[in-house]
């Protein structure tokens, strides 16, 4: 199978995943700012799981790049990936309407824990089936940011039972962490369209 059938999947899931957040986005009751204010813990689980499912998608894109033909391994990695992906709404939801309580705080890092180590099984997936698994695994390099991003989640899991706003802002971290897209990744791909 080519690659644009798994990606055209992937970007049809994701898109579902942000509709199924911002549909759960309520409308205020009231005129005056002030009604804002209690839609605030929602809003701002909104946006920081937005910002988790640009990030996934957008290094998708560059990771999927490196795939010739699509192996029946990296479909089901890239599955894997996608169930993990396909839970935010919910953990994103509960966080939202749960007022800081720690629960909600820990299933939240946990569904991105487990996204997180689903994106590194399909990125060795890939590699292993590339052909150019020397120039994918040369730009990858160490992946300082893939090897700290689990255990600031663990970390956030673990403090979510002592200070869940601890635990959001650990979150808040791992993604601004990713935010830039990968340039490695995105120099390499480049040199091989040129």
């Amino acid at each position: 199978m080519s690659t644009a059938r798994l990606e055209a999947f992937s970007d049809g899931v994701l898109a579902i995943v942000i509709t199924i957040m911002v549909l759960e986005l309520k409308v205020p009751h009231g005129e005056d700012l002030a009604n804002l204010i209690p839609l605030l813990p929602v809003f701002l689980s909104y946006v920081l799981s937005f910002v988790y499912v640009a990030i996934y998608w957008n290094n998708h894109h560059h990771l999927l790049t490196f795939c010739g033909r699509t192996t029946a391994r990296e479909m089901w990695a890239n599955m894997h990936l996608l169930f993990w992906l396909s839970l935010v709404p919910f953990v994103t939801g509960w966080v939202g309407e749960s007022h800081g309580a720690a629960m909600p705080a820990a299933c939240y890092g946990a569904v991105m824990l487990m996204a997180a180590i689903a994106y590194k099984i399909l990125q060795v997936q890939i590699i292993n089936s590339s052909s150019r698994r020397d120039a994918l695994r040369s730009a990858l390099g160490r992946d300082v940011k893939g090897l700290i991003s689990p255990f600031i989640y663990v970390t956030a899991i673990a403090l979510a039972f002592v200070s869940p706003l601890i635990s959001y802002g650990l979150y808040a971290v791992v993604a601004l962490m990713w935010i830039v897209p990968d340039r490695r990744l995105e120099k390499v791909v480049v040199d091989h369209r040129n």
